[in-house]
């Protein structure tokens, strides 16, 4: 018999505001001009892909799909989706997938960062604009799952990540080698001579042998992880393999999930207080995380109108002093992450932390953080306790990532001290080597005649978020090869662009302002001019006088001002890069679009 159902009954939305948010398919009706018909119409299309009226009054759970032949850190998305899907029909909810872009680290030129606001903002307008109860938001890859949470956030529609999960290591000679950690050392022994040809094509076939995510603690990993201790996802979600079936049942936990919480109605700015990042960032640091979370994590505070200024870098500063390196995983030990996921991943870790947290923090279940954990025992193991130290035995005894500052950095800079591979060099004065921009570093690096010493600070700039654009993860400055070969392996390196989580070294990153901005110091800095980098005293100097650095500040204003935004004069630019280049703010608010965070653009 044809359903009869009345299309013009007002008791789900407002008549006087037909875009009131309310719930299902009459929520963000269309503007038409009559809520009536906008219903109407939305229910003739809608029905055209063959569902039925029952399916239609069920909550409507939105699946983002960011599959891509391009990313192969997101080869099981349909995988996750069948299993989400699962999990929302079995508790009662409707699931219904849709498309958002994909970015994936090796594939995005200039930089998956120069994409990863363009990512959010495409996510924030999709789960806006269209009729979502809650949203299962599958990513992955470097930037998609920061641009998912900035996105999410700012559309504050309930939201449920759901991660792709890392890879598992492969092996070359008996040894476990995986991406990305082991591409860098060992594309550095090939430039060192130390490898032939051949061994490095050998390895390239088994550093990432199966799909998902880098298999140490890089960005990816790092971000899950992370994501996890904001309470927004199952803690085992964070570190089960892409390849597990473990991870389809995170996929179906998460659908299940997202039926909970869509007729709770919790939404992530309900959610989410600055106990929340207070535990991310102490998650942060006890894992040795990726410097890219840094940046990530500022950006994703300031989409929320309550935390915009409140989270800053004095915040990683301060937790970071009182919070030991317990995970034993590469870069900064020697582990995969299906180790740390075989000893208990985030629940063993939140366990061990739980005197630094803020266990009153809400998480997605509707539970305090700290009643999670009760209802969640965990018993340590002997593999538990290689991988995941206790408070008592850690790796490395606090401040895995630090904040430089001084007359190099005035708006901060950022070091994994944890990952330095030459500890004498946290604490070293030497003479720059100034490489203009990738370019210039790219020509000059190896040659021959380059007069540089193991002592020498390997400076590279423009490469911050205006100057390339994109922030690129170029600050592992290479090496000079003639000092490869004779065994040097760490120098102090500066720049204003990124680092691969995946990477290591005693490299100080994010110095701001830029260089790209005329004021910048950074920005002035000779080769020879001497620099000091005191870790313990979180300093990064230049050692030129106050009245030298005004003098060349003065010189750089009357040769490159623009008189608009301070900055280098750029051809003016249309499109995506030009509206990248025009917005974003420095790497001490996200490196984010101005008009995205909660409090908008400033007023000048």
């Amino acid at each position: 018999m044809q359903d009869q159902r009345d299309y013009t009954s007002d008791q789900d939305y407002d008549l006087s505001n037909p875009l009131s948010s309310t719930s299902g398919l009459r929520q963000g009706l269309t503007s038409y001009g009559d809520a009536h018909f906008s219903l109407f119409l939305r229910k003739v299309f809608i029905k055209a892909l063959g569902y039925s009226e029952d399916a239609l009054s069920r909550p409507i759970i939105g699946i983002i799909n960011t599959y891509s032949g391009f990313n192969p850190c997101h080869a099981n998305v349909p995988q996750l989706i069948e299993a989400a899907r699962r999990g929302v029909h079995l508790h009662g909810g409707l699931a219904i997938e849709f498309p958002t872009i994909s970015v994936h680290e090796s594939f995005s030129y200039p930089t998956s960062m120069f994409l990863r606001n363009l990512m959010s903002m495409d996510t924030e307008e999709m789960i806006r604009a269209q009729p979502l109860d809650a949203c299962i938001m599958i990513g992955g890859c470097d930037k998609t799952v920061p641009a998912q949470l900035m996105g999410g956030i700012s559309a504050n529609k309930p939201i449920l990540p759901l991660v792709t999960g890392p890879m598992m290591p492969g092996s070359h000679r008996g040894q476990r080698i995986g991406a990305c950690t082991d591409c860098r050392n060992n594309w550095a022994a090939f430039r060192a001579k130390e490898m032939d040809i051949e061994e490095i094509s050998a390895l390239n076939e088994e550093l990432a042998p199966t799909i998902g995510t880098c298999g140490v603690m890089g960005t990816a990993s790092t971000m899950a992880c992370i994501t996890a201790a904001l309470g927004l996802m199952p803690l085992w979600g964070a570190s089960a393999p892409a390849v597990s079936s473990a991870r389809i049942r995170v996929a179906e936990e998460t659908g299940a999930n997202a039926v909970a919480v869509a007729v709770s109605k919790r939404k992530p700015q309900d959610i989410l207080s600055e106990e929340s990042f207070v535990n991310a960032i102490t998650v942060l640091q006890a894992i040795g995380g990726s410097t890219n979370a840094v940046v990530h994590l500022l950006a994703i505070a300031n989409r929320h109108p309550e935390l915009t200024g409140v989270i800053t870098l004095q915040s990683f500063e301060e937790i970071g002093r009182k919070t030991p390196l317990l995970i034993d995983l590469k870069p900064s030990g020697d582990n995969y992450m299906n180790d740390f996921h075989n000893a208990g991943g985030m629940l063993a870790l939140l366990h061990t932390l739980r005197p630094l947290l803020q266990l009153s923090a809400m998480t997605i279940t509707g539970l305090t953080l700290g009643e999670l954990l009760d209802a969640s025992t965990f018993r340590t193991f002997p593999l538990s306790m290689q991988i995941v130290r206790p408070l008592s035995d850690p790796l490395y005894p606090s401040s895995s990532l630090i904040v430089l500052r001084g007359n190099l950095a005035p708006d901060g800079a950022i070091m994994k001290a944890c990952a330095s591979k030459d500890r004498n060099l946290l604490s070293h004065t030497g003479p720059a080597m100034v490489f203009e921009n990738a370019a210039d570093l790219a020509r000059r690096i190896d040659d021959p005649e380059l007069p540089v010493t193991k002592d020498s600070v390997l400076i590279l700039r423009g490469i911050g978020p205006v100057g390339n654009p994109g922030m690129p993860e170029s600050g592992l400055i290479p090496i000079p090869r003639k000092l490869a070969s004779a065994g040097v392996q760490d120098m102090l390196r500066l720049s204003d662009g990124r680092m691969s989580g995946t990477a290591g070294g005693t490299i100080i990153l994010h110095i701001s302002p830029e260089s790209a901005l005329v004021k910048s110091p950074f920005g002035l800095v000779q080769t020879g001019d001497l620099i000091t980098c005191d870790a313990d005293r979180r300093k990064l100097q230049v050692q030129v006088s106050a009245e030298e650095l005004k003098r060349r500040i003065d010189t750089r204003k009357q040769r490159l001002t623009d008189g608009t935004r301070n900055t280098v004069p750029q051809r003016r630019k249309r499109g995506y890069i030009g509206l990248y280049e025009r917005c974003v703010n420095q790497a001490q608010h996200g490196a984010d679009f101005d008009f995205l965070s909660a409090n908008g653009p400033d007023s000048k």
